[in-house]
């Protein structure tokens, strides 16, 4: 993966995200899919714009399909890029990030590996089941030596979290 771009205090590769976000995200909705992500990477003529979409069940080659085309059309009327990019639609990934509470809404009940702020217990990066979303953080179990004891993490003690691809 390429460098993000950055200019000024949020950065053209933000900005650019953020408005390829609000042309996806209607496209999404109508052919039954959930916009997970936006990412933009690299600079001028080598940017690469990358679209995660997801749904229940896992998305299909024509899903991707459908949105690179409707997205690339929606791009060319748009023209929030200056310059020639990279357009990438995909799935996530098994071991997706979870970036916004409807990601862990979504993660509820696997197994989620989180990198922590502060080490819990010794550890800095900890993996257990998902079991609610709330307010305060995550409700965990398998934190502590009993698998069955659940654990509420604070969101401001989660530093990044993946689903852990469970084989």
């Amino acid at each position: 993966m390429g460098e993000p771009l950055r200019t000024g205090v949020f950065g053209e590769a933000a900005r650019v995200a953020e408005r390829v976000r609000t042309i996806v995200a209607p496209i999404a909705r109508a052919l039954a899919l959930d916009l997970v992500d936006v990412e933009c990477a690299g600079q001028g003529g080598r940017t690469v714009v990358r679209v995660f979409i997801d749904k229940p069940g896992g998305v299909t080659l024509q899903d991707c399909e459908q949105v690179h085309q409707s997205l690339g059309r929606a791009l060319d009327v748009e023209d929030p890029i200056p310059h020639a990019y990279t357009l990438e639609v995909s799935s996530p990934g098994l071991d997706r990030p979870l970036k916004r509470r409807e990601d862990y809404q979504r993660a509820v009940g696997k197994l989620v590996n989180l990198k922590l702020r502060q080490p819990w217990n010794g550890q800095w990066r900890v993996v257990a089941s998902l079991l609610a979303v709330g307010d305060g953080g995550v409700t965990m179990a398998g934190l502590a030596q009993d698998p069955e004891q659940t654990t509420l993490v604070p969101w401001d003690m989660i530093g990044e979290a993946r689903l852990e691809a469970e084989w």
